[in-house]
């Protein structure tokens, strides 16, 4: 076999959204943090997730994790996420995916009942409680990194809408968050392609009307999604708000997404609507489920801040080994918008 690359990856998924896991055949990137890691990757060396995420090895629907050593001592491992169009903070369906992973794999040891490790990514710090049996991971919580509302019931003028009112959040990336209700959606599977086309209209409006700044991470002042909400309800005496979050260049998280639901828990507490301790069920477009709650509050930057946690469930679907022969035309791969939505450069 004549190849000129080649990359060992674990194949998992978290309550519907694939998000594959880099085990070997990548070097770790230069950087004195995972932020610094992070950037490098972007601006430097961008063919390593074009590579995998790109056809024909990957797909608009593919997340990828590369595990590197962390940076933070105490940590037992950082990981950075790589999604078809960018490089997020931080993701909570793919912290799931990379936990999951690291312990059934036996990268980190699996301490049963419950393993609990921090790990490193660009974003900052998380906590990791996986709950563990007979040598499986049954469940994660994520603590995620702190969450906190920047603009509420915010009016946002969008191309072949009428005014809406939105609102802003950041929990491991900037959200804005738009009432799928009054604008007609039930959030279910029929309603995907419309949901993409028009979250990626609010989306490039908000960035253009609504300026977001992280205290800590400037490099990350970007409303970088559109997540659709339908009001809270009480089932069985417990709240539950159905959403879903438009991912670029034009998909829908098929999990409740992680950082969504913190972004969300934000809005919710910032309007008295959930408290503290309490738990929130979070439901995707495809029905699956993550348990999400505020475990503490704070301030980031005098904003007052949430320190919520996330829970679901992971599972490993394959082991691949992605490789590149020479003479191949699309080294890097390549994109179409038939299936992009649009093509990537």
């Amino acid at each position: 076999m004549n190849i000129s690359r080649l990359i060992n990856v674990v194949g998992c998924h978290a309550e519907g959204e694939v998000g594959r896991v880099i085990t070997g055949g990548v070097l770790p990137p230069p950087g004195d943090s995972l932020l610094d890691q992070q950037q490098y990757l972007k601006n430097e060396a961008d063919g390593l997730r074009r590579f995998l995420l790109f056809e024909p090895r990957g797909g608009a629907f593919t997340h990828a994790n590369l595990i590197v050593p962390p940076k933070t001592p105490g940590a037992a491992a950082g990981f950075i996420v790589m999604e078809p169009d960018d490089y997020p903070p931080m993701s909570g369906s793919n912290s799931m995916c990379v936990a999951t992973v690291l312990l059934e794999t036996g990268m980190v040891e699996m301490v049963e009942p419950e393993t609990r490790m921090t790990l490193d990514t660009p974003g900052g710090l998380i906590e990791i409680v996986a709950t563990c049996d007979n040598g499986k991971c049954t469940r994660v919580q994520t603590t995620n990194v702190a969450s906190f509302a920047t603009h509420l019931d915010q009016s946002l003028e969008v191309d072949g809408l009428d005014t809406i009112q939105v609102d802003v959040a950041y929990g491991g990336a900037f959200f804005v968050i738009v009432d799928a209700d009054l604008l007609g959606f039930a959030i279910i599977r029929d309603e995907a392609r419309k949901l993409v086309e028009m979250g990626e209209a609010i989306k490039e409006a908000a960035q253009q009307q609504l300026q977001v700044e992280h205290p800590e991470f400037d490099v990350f002042n970007e409303i970088a999604f559109t997540e659709f909400t339908l009001p809270v309800v009480l089932e069985d005496g417990r709240k539950v708000g159905r959403n879903t979050v438009v991912i670029s260049p034009g998909k829908l998280d098929r999990s409740p997404c992680g950082t969504g639901t913190s972004a969300r828990l934000a809005v919710l507490h910032a309007k008295g609507e959930v408290a503290i301790g309490e738990d929130f069920l979070s439901r995707s477009v495809i029905g699956s489920e993550f348990t999400g709650r505020i475990e503490s509050l704070g301030k980031v930057g005098g904003l007052d801040a949430i320190t919520p946690s996330i829970s679901g469930r992971a599972w490993i679907t394959g082991t691949h080994q992605y490789s590149l022969d020479p003479g191949d035309p699309f080294p890097e791969g390549y994109t179409l918008s038939d299936t992009w939505y649009r093509a990537l450069d």
